[in-house]
């Protein structure tokens, strides 16, 4: 064997530590290795293909693959070549990354993710903080986390995580794949962050936010994620209906506040999702409580703010009318540094982790991520014939 087909294994080895920073894969998983050649006098000759001829990352990959490869002994000299992708070849890495071309690949037998929709009746009960402060903990715990706004027109998921207005996913050329911002250590994606401005008005009808809310879960390259974690929009509606469909064995939280007028419509929220085979994993009750220092004691109190029972109360009618148990997860307090920190754009699990709200919810993250699936509840599309 002569001294250059010796390098070809090495060469080839070394080359499959190079990472391409976007899609976070080995360049020879991707197929962007096009050819490897070696002189007589051991001179390495790479031809790599990009997805589109202006790369941003061309210096990069040169760098690293000259450093790698140059390190080998025996090879006297490294040489990258730059080539572009065809149609088909970018068509199959797409699929690639995808697995399989337009699939949601959360909604395969073989996911590992949990998807986790927060859903809830009605407005203003604190769903979008609940689950913006969620998803932070559960990556502050260790956990990769993916956090979809799926609230189309009520998006505020970019401001409670305080993201610029001028930052937002960026698209893969060549690719129509779009990557999710990275922010808390999360990987987030909203319309609001495709908006020319914050405050242009998203005015599209069902059948068009249906299609967004899809492209959200075929063409953003999210990764290998432990939980996902959608921000539903308030109500029974359109999306709630399309993510049914899309995503049927997804788990659901049930988001209220305490009073009636907030109860009776999450339940009908949770029934919903059980129609649409989705399991409903439990109820959260936010604005539980407000702990205040008495005037004349000095002791500190509860007071039910917006009175007390509702989440319990829900919990236990969905638990009668779905035949398996529907548990109340969490009460969380009413504070202010809650809201406070949401205006600020830094969520309270990180921005004061030790405050009572927070804490309730690092400790509804660890129940969660100590869970394993139950079957109960979940359809199996099983025909008994």
């Amino acid at each position: 064997m002569t001294e250059s087909h010796r390098l070809l294994d090495p060469v080839r080895t070394a080359l499959a530590t190079v990472m391409d920073p976007e899609l976070g894969r080995p360049i020879t998983e991707l197929n962007m290795v096009d050819s490897i050649d070696i002189d007589e006098v051991c001179r390495v000759s790479v031809t790599l293909l990009l997805t589109t001829a202006g790369c941003p990352l061309k210096a990069r990959f040169t760098k690293e693959i000259t450093e790698v490869v140059m390190n080998i002994e025996g090879v006297t000299d490294v040489q990258v070549i730059m080539g572009e992708m065809n149609d088909e070849q970018r068509q199959a890495l797409r699929s690639t990354m995808q697995g399989g071309l337009k699939s949601i690949p959360f909604a395969q037998a073989d996911s590992l993710t949990r998807v986790i929709a927060i859903a809830s009746g009605k407005g203003g009960v604190g769903k979008s903080s609940l689950t913006v402060n969620l998803a932070c903990a559960l990556a502050d715990q260790g956990h990769k986390v993916g956090l979809l706004d799926a609230d189309i027109y009520g998006h505020s998921v970019p401001d409670l995580l305080g993201i610029p207005e001028d930052e937002g996913p960026t698209t893969i050329e060549g690719m129509d794949l779009v990557m999710p911002v990275e922010v808390h250590g999360l990987k987030v994606m909203s319309i609001g962050m495709m908006k020319p401005s914050r405050d242009q008005v998203v005015a599209w009808r069902g059948p068009v936010v249906d299609r967004a809310v899809g492209q959200f879960l075929t063409d953003v390259l999210w990764g290998d994620l432990d939980f996902l974690l959608i921000d539903l929009p308030p109500g029974t509606g359109d999306t709630a209906i399309g993510f049914g469909q899309k995503l049927p064995n997804a788990e659901v939280i049930v988001v209220t506040t305490p009073q009636t007028a907030a109860t009776e419509v999450a339940e009908r929220a949770g029934t919903m999702a059980a129609q649409m085979n989705q399991k409903i994993i439990g109820v959260v009750e936010n604005m539980s409580y407000l702990e205040t220092e008495c005037p004349h004691c000095s002791e500190t109190h509860r007071v039910d703010v917006f009175g007390s029972g509702g989440g319990a109360t829900i919990a236990a009618s969905l638990t009668e009318r779905l035949s398996y148990e529907v548990p109340l997860l969490a009460e969380i307090p009413l504070e202010t540094e809650f809201r406070a920190n949401g205006d600020t754009g830094t969520p309270c699990v990180l921005a004061t982790p030790d405050s009572p709200a927070s804490s309730v919810i690092r400790a509804l993250a660890e129940v969660l991520a100590s869970q394993k699936r139950n079957l109960a509840g979940f359809r199996l599309n099983l025909d008994p014939s």
